[in-house]
């Protein structure tokens, strides 16, 4: 069986895919065109794939990616075939959920704020911004691995957590519920947290839409660590919104990546944000968060 290895490994890695069987040759392509010749003996690809390989792979029966998601994957002649495609979904939750929780942070603890303001005096202001996560209300859209992975470093920070899913799904220790689609209006209006933990499907895609924004708390913050285009990125851009919409983190933009020009990428913390009395707000019921994005 000849393995296309179209993604680098490690040395101890690549010989395990060797040890399975003497049978097993693994063809690892210098560059995008020798993949390419290679693909009519393929029988299975390990790494990046797409629709030119498909069309080359004459004797293909198994694509293996390493990303979760393989929305970018489904052309029709791929769908409609017998190759059987496989992801990494349930091994890459650990990762996005640590994602997800670093944008948080970064949003709660004024991060982005002190990168943009790197002096002694933002101490106070940055002090006046930050939250603590403590009895505030997560709500994930997406119950898969990322998102049980995500509630359970949002509640080890002692926070609520709520999720949504299309499926039913059992609630993880700790979890308060996981209700279905029907109730998303629901966890968007009482949540702190919003983060999208979901696939991109022809049913979420631009699900946070204006219509999402308006059903969410002023102050509620945003993380998106799945796909962009499940955030209708112009809703969330519009002048009218900007005031009462909530701080948002990207891993990805609505465009994938995000382009100079995308308005998300120009929000920024106010230059004068609200004061408190005297330390860190527990769960303020005004704050401005300042916005992150990677």
């Amino acid at each position: 069986m000849k393995i296309l290895l179209n993604t680098a490994l490690p040395d101890d890695q690549l010989a395990r895919i060797r040890a399975v069987s003497p049978a097993v040759e693994v063809l690892i392509p210098t560059d995008r065109a020798k993949a390419l010749d290679l693909m009519p003996e393929v029988e299975a690809v390990f790494g990046g794939f797409n629709r030119e390989m498909f069309v080359r792979g004459e004797r293909l029966r198994w694509v293996q990616v390493e990303s979760a998601g393989v929305d970018g994957l489904l052309f029709r002649e791929f769908v409609e075939s017998d190759v059987i495609l496989t992801s990494s979904k349930g091994h890459i939750g650990i990762a996005l959920a640590e994602q997800a929780m670093a944008l948080l942070l970064a949003l709660t603890r004024g991060v982005a704020y002190s990168f943009r303001h790197p002096t002694w005096g933002a101490g106070g202001p940055i002090r006046r911004m930050m939250w603590e996560l403590t009895d505030m209300t997560m709500g994930i859209l997406g119950m898969g691995g990322t998102g049980v992975e995500l509630a359970r470093r949002a509640l080890a920070f002692g926070m609520r957590v709520t999720a949504v899913d299309p499926e039913a799904v059992t609630p993880p220790p700790g979890v308060e519920a996981i209700h279905g689609m029907d109730r998303l209006n629901d966890l968007l209006s009482e949540s702190d947290v919003v983060a999208v933990c979901a696939p991109l499907t022809p049913q979420t895609e631009g699900l946070i839409d204006l219509n999402a924004f308006h059903r969410m708390k002023r102050t509620a913050l945003l993380i998106n660590v799945t796909r962009g285009r499940i955030v209708d990125g112009d809703a969330l851009s519009r002048p009218s919104n900007r005031s009462s919409s909530p701080g948002p983190a990207w891993t990805w933009s609505p465009g994938n990546p995000c382009p100079t020009t995308t308005p998300s990428g120009g929000w920024r913390t106010s230059s004068s944000p609200p004061t408190w009395p005297a330390g860190p707000p527990t769960a303020c019921s005004a704050t401005w968060p300042c916005s992150a994005r990677t």
